[in-house]
C-alpha cells in the first residue's frame, strides 16, 4: 500500500446519531450523483476513492486569473473580456471573497432539513449595475478543437456552477440564472515552446437551473442515515473494479489455501 494513500479512515464520518451539522462539499454532491455507493463507501465508512493527480497546471491558471481580475476589482473597472463578451458587470467586491475562494473553507451553509453543511469553494463572482451577482468559473485545457460545454462529462462542471449560484441565494443574494466560464485553451500550434505556453482566452455562458439541489440533499441525506449500501451507479467504473479485483482475490486464495491443504494431506 503506498505510504501516502490510505483508503480506511475513521475521522470526518457520518453518525446518524450525531447532533452536529455534518459537512456536505459541492464535490461530495457530485460524487452521490455519480455513484451513490461510493459516496456512501467515502462519507459514511470511510472507504474513499484513490484520489486524481493534482493538476497544477490548471491550479496556477487559476491563480493568475484571480490576481488578473482583482485588478479589475480593486480599480472597479470592467475586465477586457467582460467587453469583448458584451458582459455588462464588473469583479464584485466583498469582505468575505477570500474565505468564499479558500478550499476547505468557501461559501457555507445551513440545510435546516437534513443538518447538513454545504460548503463549497468559488472562483469568482462578478456583478452587474442593477446588483446581480454573476457566479463564474475558470477553467484550463488544452485542445485543437472547439471549447464547449458539450461532452457528457461536463455535467459536473454544470452542477458546480448550480451548487455555486444555489449556496449564494442562500446567504441572501440576488444571482443571475447565468453564469459563465472562463475558458484559458493551451496553444500547441506555436513553431516553438520557447519556455511559454500561449492561450486562447473563451468565456462561455451557461444558465443554470437549482432546482434539484434540495431533493438531492434529501436523497443524499437518506442514503448516509442507511445501514444499507446502496446500488452503484450506472456508469461508474470504480465499482466494477472493486467487485471483480476482489472475486478474483478471493477465488486465488481459495485457490492457494486449497493446494496448501493437499499439500500436508
Amino acid at each position: 500500500m503506498s505510504q501516502y494513500y490510505n483508503p480506511k479512515r475513521t475521522r470526518n464520518l457520518f453518525d446518524p446519531e450525531a447532533t452536529k451539522p455534518f459537512n456536505i462539499s459541492r464535490s461530495k454532491i457530485d460524487l452521490f450523483m455519480q455513484c451513490p455507493r461510493c459516496f456512501y463507501l467515502d462519507r459514511r465508512l470511510g472507504v474513499g476513492r484513490p484520489p486524481g493527480f493534482p493538476f497544477t497546471l490548471n491550479s496556477a491558471v487559476d491563480t493568475l486569473l484571480k490576481k488578473e481580475f482583482d485588478i479589475h476589482r480593486m480599480k472597479e473597472t470592467a475586465h477586457p473580456l467582460m467587453k469583448e463578451y458584451g458582459i455588462d458587470a464588473i469583479p464584485y467586491a466583498h469582505k468575505d471573497l477570500d474565505i468564499w475562494r479558500e478550499n476547505f473553507k468557501g461559501i457555507r451553509v445551513e440545510h435546516e432539513p437534513t443538518n447538513l453543511t454545504i460548503s463549497g469553494a468559488i472562483d469568482d463572482v462578478w456583478i452587474t449595475p442593477e446588483g446581480e451577482l454573476i457566479i463564474v468559473d475558470y477553467k484550463a485545457t488544452a485542445k485543437n478543437s472547439e471549447v464547449n460545454l458539450d461532452a457528457d462529462w461536463q455535467i459536473g462542471y454544470k452542477r458546480q456552477m448550480e451548487v455555486y449560484q444555489w449556496l449564494m441565494r442562500k446567504k441572501g443574494f440576488k444571482v443571475s440564472d447565468t453564469g459563465y466560464f472562463v475558458y484559458a485553451n493551451g496553444k500547441t500550434n506555436s513553431e516553438a515552446f520557447n519556455a511559454k505556453l500561449d492561450f486562447d482566452m473563451e468565456v462561455l455562458p451557461y444558465t443554470g437551473d437549482d432546482s434539484w439541489i434540495d431533493s438531492t440533499l434529501n436523497e443524499l441525506h437518506v442514503c448516509m442515515s442507511s445501514d444499507e449500501i446502496p446500488d452503484a451507479g450506472s456508469e461508474c467504473d470504480y465499482c466494477p473494479y472493486r467487485e471483480t479485483a476482489g472475486k478474483e482475490l478471493w477465488i486465488r486464495k481459495k485457490s492457494n489455501e486449497k493446494k496448501n491443504s493437499t499439500l500436508f494431506d
